[in-house]
């Protein structure tokens, strides 16, 4: 059962983390520029955060599911987060700082500030948990399987994160002469948050 909640939580995290989102733009963007270290680094950091996030929308599910207005805000914090950390993409990289080019450049640093605002784990696993236990899928009524199953979610995201991370690399001679290409993932986070937040006001 140990290792049945493990593979679960694992393969939903994998699949749940491949929409375009603050974090495997990032880290694509890494492996375009042949940052694999840093890249790695930086998937290592969003692994470690993802646990405690999944630990709590696990522990905190039927109280925060009986708050819808909890979850509603969720999807404005992350419309916000995005808007912010796409602005400060493009910012960076048509006008590097120091503290960008330092903030860029650290993969651990980086991963551990963007997975804690980018707290749309809890929502997602909150309502990823509810269906399996609805279905009978996993039990999470001792310590041992709770933190077997969130353990599997960190490995998940981590293993999605190291795989495009190689994918990027294997584009990034396709692009690297591309100046534009370093705009792009910016672009989409601005994209994309404001789509979080037009859904947001249109709820």
């Amino acid at each position: 059962m140990i290792v049945q909640v493990f593979l679960i939580g694992l393969i939903f995290s994998f699949l749940g983390s491949i929409p375009p989102g603050t974090l495997n733009l990032a880290v694509l963007q890494l492996g375009m520029e042949h940052k694999i270290k840093t890249a790695i680094r930086f998937s290592l950091a969003v692994a470690i955060i993802e646990y405690p996030y999944a630990w709590i929308a696990v522990v905190f599910e039927d109280w925060v599911t009986s708050s819808p207005l909890i979850i509603d805000n969720f999807q404005l914090i992350t419309a916000v987060v995005m808007i912010v950390i796409g602005a400060f993409t493009l910012w960076s990289a048509r006008k590097p700082s120091e503290f960008s080019v330092r903030f860029n450049e650290s993969g651990f640093r980086r991963g551990i500030i963007l997975s804690i605002l980018n707290p749309m784990a809890i929502p997602f696993w909150i309502g990823i948990t509810a269906y399996l236990k609805a279905q009978g899928w996993v039990d999470l009524s001792t310590q041992s399987l709770l933190h077997s199953y969130v353990f599997g979610t960190s490995v998940g995201v981590m293993i999605l994160l190291v795989l495009f991370t190689f994918l990027a690399k294997r584009l990034a001679h396709y692009v690297k002469a591309n100046r534009s290409v370093k705009l792009v993932p910016g672009i989409t986070l601005l994209v994309l948050g404001f789509y979080a937040f037009a859904k947001y006001l249109l709820h």
